[in-house]
């Protein structure tokens, strides 16, 4: 068996439930965001995901309403696009330290996560939200702050979370060989890009799911199942 020495896992439906996101995380942001690029537009690091935003829309000149309008549909939509997860990242951090949410874990993560770095490995979190987000996603858990756990965070500035490539540089990035990570998600073409990468993956199904015949990653009902 190949000793994993690094463990690299996902947020939304791996280590936390998708609902917190979805009904909790998304709507908040989508109902502050007008009101923040007004009252924020003025600071360089807001100005610079505006930009961005509309470089990647292809938008050449554009209103400031335009552009809430834009990053709002963005949202409706789930893009993962990296300056509107920026920009949802600050918003919620006004959140988070307001006390309007704690970021839910599911019930066996935190032990785990806690019995897998007093074994010696290291632990990183890729997700599709900003380094932001995730740092204050495990800073204000249920579970406590688990944030001196992570060695590390990568988001989308990395790659897209479906190409193999994006993986190659995390390895790179924390200095261990592919075959000697552990990637877990609930993402079968996530875990398919990481496999190609040579990367051990672990696909995360949590119960009801049911394991798929011929599945082409290692399935876990949760934590607490996998084994390193």
């Amino acid at each position: 068996m190949t000793i994993i020495r690094a463990i690299v896992t996902d947020i939304e439906g791996t280590t936390s439930s998708i609902r917190f996101v979805k009904d909790v995380l998304f709507p908040y942001a989508r109902k502050r965001l007008p009101a923040f690029i007004e009252t924020h537009v003025d600071q360089p690091e807001v100005q610079h995901w505006l930009h961005e935003a509309a470089k990647e829309a292809g938008i050449v000149e554009a209103s400031r309403q335009e552009i809430i309008e834009l990053l709002l549909a963005w949202i409706d939509q789930d893009r993962k696009s990296t300056a509107l997860k920026a920009l949802q990242g600050m918003i919620w951090q006004e959140g988070y330290e307001a006390g309007d949410y704690r970021a839910h874990v599911y019930p066996e993560v935190a032990a785990r996560l806690h019995a897998w770095r007093a074994d010696g490995l290291h632990l990183y979190v890729y997700s599709s939200g900003s380094v932001q987000a995730q740092r204050l996603f495990f800073r204000y858990s249920e579970a406590g702050d688990l944030t001196p756990l992570f060695a590390g965070y990568f988001d989308t500035e990395t790659g897209p979370k479906r190409e193999a490539a994006s993986y190659a540089k995390i390895a790179e990035a924390i200095g261990e060989r592919p075959e000697h990570i552990l990637f877990l998600s609930d993402v079968a073409e996530e875990l398919d890009a990481a496999r190609t990468a040579g990367l051990q993956t672990g696909w995360l199904l949590r119960a009801p799911a049911t394991v798929p015949p011929q599945a082409r990653h290692r399935a876990y009902a949760d934590f607490d199942a996998i084994e390193v």
